[in-house]
Order: C-alpha cells, then structure tokens, then sequence
C-alpha cells in the first residue's frame, strides 16, 4: 500500500517538475508512469505516443524498422509538447521521454524553462529474458493494442537500440545524481511502492 504521509512529501519536493521513467521494451515504463500520474495528478507524457499521434509515412517506417526516432524529429515534435501552456503548474509524468544520448540535454533546458524541472530519472531494471516473457504474455493477453512495433521480430532490434543509445542516457542521468534504479521483476504493486519509496527518501534529503 501507498502511504499518504510518503505522497504528501513527494507532493511537495515534487511541484510542477517532472520524473522521467526509462527501461527496456516491456520493463513496465508506460504502466509505472500512469500510476505515478494518477498519484501526482499530473499528465502521463511518452514521446512514443507523441509519434503515434503526429503519424507520417516516415515515422511509421521507424516503428516499423524497430528503431528510434531520429533527433531532428524529436527535437520537432517532442520538445515543444513539453513546453504548452496547458501544462503549467502541473508535474509531468514522462515515459523515456528524451531516449537519443544526446537528447537529454535539450529535456532538461527545456523543463527548465518550462518551470517543470527534472527531479528524477527512474531506471526499471529488467533482463532481456524477462521483457520476452513479458512481450508473450503481452501478446496472449492483447494488452497492448495493436502496436506494429510489439513484433517479436522486432524485439532484438529494440534491445540494441537501448544498449547503444539509451544505456549512455542513463548513465548520465547517474552522473548528475538524478537516477533511480528499481527493481522492475516484482508485481506492478511492489514496483509502484519501491519507487514511491525511493521518491520520498530523495524527497526528505
């Protein structure tokens, strides 16, 4: 269980800024991310969904390939989602927002600006074994929606794209002492309150 007294601590350390969650494919990213939001009252924001909405040929083709979007899109169509004027003074709940080695930068600047400032970066821990078991019981159970980049043909190509672009992200995260790991094999519940946890620990420092 959630304990209010952790809630309110975070509530108010937190403010208007914003916790960015990053993990493998089917570490539990987007799914984390919506119950901090519900907790925080705040917006859930992925920079997938953001592509999803503004859909192109172009960027269909890299949902297809399995690989990231390029920079110059990110910087395009992300970067100025997070700046709007129906944002202000809420927290925001991002999901591997900013996932390029090199993006993270422009995040911060920009949440900065945007007076949402970064407060922390959670890092769900996962093996790839354990996002495949994942993405199978996903299929079976057709939790996703009809996601062309959940193909199993895929999932190896987007394990590489984290390695090679996404790890450096995070360990500069952990450089700037703004990184949480957790352990993301527990049940969706103990995960929600590890984090909570580690939040309010950071919260009280």
């Amino acid at each position: 269980m959630v304990d209010p007294k952790q809630i309110a601590t975070i509530s108010d350390w937190l403010g208007s800024g914003s916790i960015n969650i990053f993990g493998l494919p089917f570490a539990g990213k987007d799914d984390q991310t919506n119950r901090l939001a519900k907790l925080f009252n705040g917006p859930q924001i992925g920079s997938g969904d953001i592509f999803r909405a503004g859909i192109t040929p172009e960027i269909k083709s890299y949902f297809d390939e399995g690989t990231l979007m390029p920079s110059s899109l990110f910087v395009k169509m992300v970067l100025p989602y997070l700046s709007q004027s129906s944002l202000q003074g809420k927290p925001l709940l991002l999901s591997s927002v900013g996932r390029w080695y090199g993006e993270e930068d422009g995040v911060m600047q920009v949440l900065e600006e945007a007076s949402h400032p970064l407060k922390a970066v959670i890092y769900l821990v996962v093996s790839r074994e354990d996002a495949l078991e994942r993405l199978h019981k996903s299929k079976d159970l057709k939790d996703r929606g009809d996601r062309d980049d959940d193909d199993e043909k895929l999932i190896e190509t987007r394990f590489e794209e984290f390695e090679q672009k996404t790890t450096p992200v995070i360990d500069h995260y952990r450089q700037l002492g703004l990184l949480i790991e957790i352990d993301a094999t527990k049940s969706r519940e103990e995960v929600r309150d590890d984090i909570v946890k580690q939040l309010a620990e950071r919260a009280s420092r």
